[in-house]
């Protein structure tokens, strides 16, 4: 009796964790982000080859660039396209950047007993579009909100650029790109869904802005309706 008991014990330590593992993951916030895309007369893949190269100078020959604009080469490879030896190579130049603003902080009140909210600026409170920490118009703030039902916390803004040209002629063929506010300004965690985003159904319909949703439980990518 005293083993059996023993090992249920030991059963419930190990079950626990494992359930509240499952249960996080179950409601792990889903990954948002809005996506605009133009093309022109992108060709189908037929043996084109590309290469991705920094749209931003200061980027050129970081690691950490590197290990993005892999992320990009792998996408395109998925569609049809192949990696070329060079740059001077390659039929398409796939232009990739990217960046995440400085942040901006975000105060929730206490509305009685409805939740939190900003009566000012709405759930989120007001911010600009992505421009890589350029142009910022911050969320509200006062001071003098205080009291026990009031929190702050910082909100964040990462994007990236893809943009596709002819190699030979120049011709732009594609622009796309992707935008997401959370509370992490962590890259590394960030472009991956970011890149996914903008491929998602590529290259879309030219002038569509649109919300794209990862969802990392079900480690797939889906349109919003």
């Amino acid at each position: 009796m005293t083993g059996s008991m023993v090992s249920l014990k030991s059963l419930a330590r190990i079950a626990l964790p494992l359930a509240l593992a499952a249960g996080l993951g179950a409601c792990a916030t889903p990954f948002k982000a809005d996506v605009s895309r133009f093309a022109t007369t992108l060709p189908a893949p037929q043996g084109q080859t590309f290469a991705v190269v920094a749209d931003d100078p200061k980027l050129v020959g970081g690691l950490e660039f590197a290990l993005y604009a892999d992320l990009v080469a792998q996408q395109m490879e998925q569609l049809g396209y192949a990696r070329a030896s060079s740059a001077e190579a390659a039929n398409l130049l796939v232009r990739f950047d990217y960046g995440v603003d400085n942040g901006r902080e975000r105060v929730r009140t206490d509305l009685g007993g409805g939740g939190f909210g900003d009566p000012f600026w709405g759930p989120w409170g007001r911010f600009g579009g992505f421009g890589y920490g350029r142009g910022w118009a911050y969320g509200f703030y006062d001071p003098f909100l205080g009291g026990p039902n009031v929190r702050s916390y910082t909100i964040y803004t990462s994007g990236i650029d893809v943009k596709i040209d002819n190699a030979t002629s120049g011709q732009r063929l594609f622009e796309g790109k992707a935008e997401a506010v959370s509370r992490s300004n962590r890259l590394p965690a960030l472009v991956p869904n970011l890149v996914e985003a903008v491929f998602t159904d590529f290259p879309g319909n030219s002038g569509e802005t649109l919300r794209i949703t990862i969802r990392e439980d079900e480690k797939s990518v889906r349109r919003a309706d």
